[in-house]
């Protein structure tokens, strides 16, 4: 997995997003999947990220002041855009009612579905190999359909 800092164009929201590689990456935003969990805009650029390499002691942090580039595959379709605004609004309204379980998530689902704890809906982070083993044992899961940061992570 990779996680990159992203950008949309259009207002300038910044938030993650999490891919399997660099080219799923490129192939999710060249076939417009890739969008703006606040404003639904599918106008998204890679933030600039500073790397993570420690510095030497006899050297001085740089800041890396974000810029703007050009998308390649435009604007969504107004109707578009409304749909992603009222999908994201949907999942944030979603994830209220639910409890974050982080790495848990596919211990805490199985949990669950196998009567070990009550039922309750609840969100977290799985591995596709995770995923696919609940779901081969008939347990029912679905992806966000935005990135969503921990709650210790976000600000």
């Amino acid at each position: 997995m990779i996680v990159f800092d992203l950008q949309c164009s259009e207002q300038g929201h910044r938030f993650e997003g999490w891919f399997g590689s660099s080219d799923d990456f490129a192939n999710q935003q060249k076939r417009g999947l890739v969008c703006c969990p606040h404003c639904g805009s599918a106008d998204i650029n890679k933030a600039p990220m500073a790397p993570a390499v420690p510095r030497k002691g006899n050297s001085q942090a740089v800041e890396v002041a974000p810029t703007s580039a050009v998308a390649a595959n435009g604007a969504l379709p107004p109707e578009a855009a409304k749909m992603m605004q009222a999908l994201a609004k949907m999942q944030a309204e979603a994830l209220k009612q639910s409890r974050w379980v982080g790495d848990s998530f596919a211990d805490e689902s199985r949990a669950m579905h196998y009567g070990e704890k009550d039922a309750a809906p609840i969100h977290g982070a799985a591995s596709v190999d995770e995923a696919k083993a609940l779901i081969d044992e008939g347990i029912e899961i679905a992806p966000l359909p935005f990135p969503v940061a921990p709650p210790d992570k976000q600000h």
